[in-house]
């Protein structure tokens, strides 16, 4: 499968650091002195769409902003709008130094980073862009490629069958991350509908990249098709995880169904073989990123994060360019999972318990007792 490296470049993220550092103090090169901390206000979106966002995106920027001598301030927005909102008109009257958002839809983070803006505070783009915004720094992936990266998953997994069915679940429509990975599905796989080679039964947006919802539609378009399904294409591993459910109880879990996130389910249910592959994407790296840049800006050296977004992101509603970091996926079929067990990703107590032992066994993965 493809691998697609960093489109940013390492040293342009880590800077001095060992490009794919890891440790938690890796974002900043020593405590502050002063006694008056800089405040960075950080919102994420949900607990619901990805155990990432609680599980790994809010330690790594507690401990890489603390560890500066920045004071952080992480709430989740827990999929309300409203509360969202809430959340930054309250850090803005606390005069945060930096605002980081993942916004829950473009429209919802605009209206945000204009009263940031107002009132003087830089905004950084965390994970997902809000287009028509105004926030001067967005840190990501390269998240056509993660498109091309489960398009190209699906044809492997599909091997050479010709005229294979395919339902393709998207991730939001309001989320623009979720309209490039659909981007970068089309470039793998438009010709190859166009010629017959596959056939589209569906594609199919899920508002706020909900599993019930998923598993709501998917069941609606599979009976629509007469229950014939040979591939599903899932935009991450939670939406992919409520599918393979409805696969499993029609005795269906051979279909190969993609993902996204390398959770721990996700990659549990790859060594099973009920998930084809996932995409992996280092959020250790881009928590280090995001947080360097709010560390620059928190502390007046907007010189030091304009030296570390050299990227630029195309902002077509805002007719505007953003300065980026954008950072490269990696494809994780099983053979693998075993690599990012030896890279500290997954711990192996987490990953091989119970009846997962010998799966990990049957793929290499070194289990202790073996």
């Amino acid at each position: 499968m493809r691998t697609v490296v960093a489109v940013a470049g390492c040293a342009l993220v880590l800077v001095a650091s060992a490009c794919g550092s890891t440790g938690s103090n890796s974002a900043a090169t020593g405590p502050a002195t002063n006694t008056a901390k800089p405040k960075v206000g950080v919102i994420l979106p949900d607990t619901t769409t990805s155990a990432r966002w609680e599980d790994s995106d809010k330690p790594l920027l507690t401990s890489q902003l603390s560890f500066a001598g920045i004071q952080p301030d992480i709430q989740n927005a827990q999929g309300d709008e409203k509360r969202f909102e809430s959340l930054a008109d309250k850090m803005i009257a606390e005069k945060v130094n930096v605002l980081m958002i993942t916004p829950l839809s473009s429209d919802g983070g605009a209206v945000v980073e204009k009263k940031a803006k107002a009132a003087g505070i830089p905004v950084i783009d965390y994970d997902r862009i809000s287009l028509g915004g105004t926030a001067e720094y967005y840190v990501s992936f390269n998240n056509l490629a993660v498109g091309q990266l489960q398009a190209d998953g699906l044809l492997q997994c599909l091997g050479a069958k010709s005229g294979a069915q395919i339902i393709e679940i998207e991730g939001a429509p309001t989320d623009n991350n979720a309209t490039q990975f659909h981007d970068g599905h089309e470039q793998v796989l438009k010709q190859r509908y166009d010629s017959g080679q596959l056939r589209l039964v569906a594609s199919k947006g899920i508002d706020k990249w909900s599993p019930d919802t998923a598993a709501a539609t998917f069941t609606s378009l599979l009976d629509g098709n007469g229950g014939k399904v040979d591939g599903v294409l899932a935009a991450n591993d939670g939406m992919a995880a409520s599918i393979e459910a409805v696969l499993k109880q029609r005795n269906m879990s051979s279909v190969p169904v993609t993902g996204q996130d390398a959770t721990l389910d996700g990659l549990k249910s790859v060594l099973r073989g009920t998930q084809c592959m996932t995409v992996y994407k280092p959020i250790d790296i881009e928590a280090e990123a995001a947080a360097r840049l709010a560390i620059a800006l928190a502390t007046g050296r907007q010189g030091d994060a304009d030296d570390l977004a050299t990227g630029n992101t195309k902002d077509p509603k805002g007719n505007r360019d953003v300065k980026s970091v954008l950072l490269g996926p990696q494809s994780i079929s099983k053979i693998d999972v075993q690599g990012l067990v030896a890279k500290g990703v997954v711990k192996t107590d987490d990953l091989c318990g119970g009846d997962m032992r010998n799966a990990c066994i049957n793929a290499g993965i070194p289990v202790p007792g073996q």
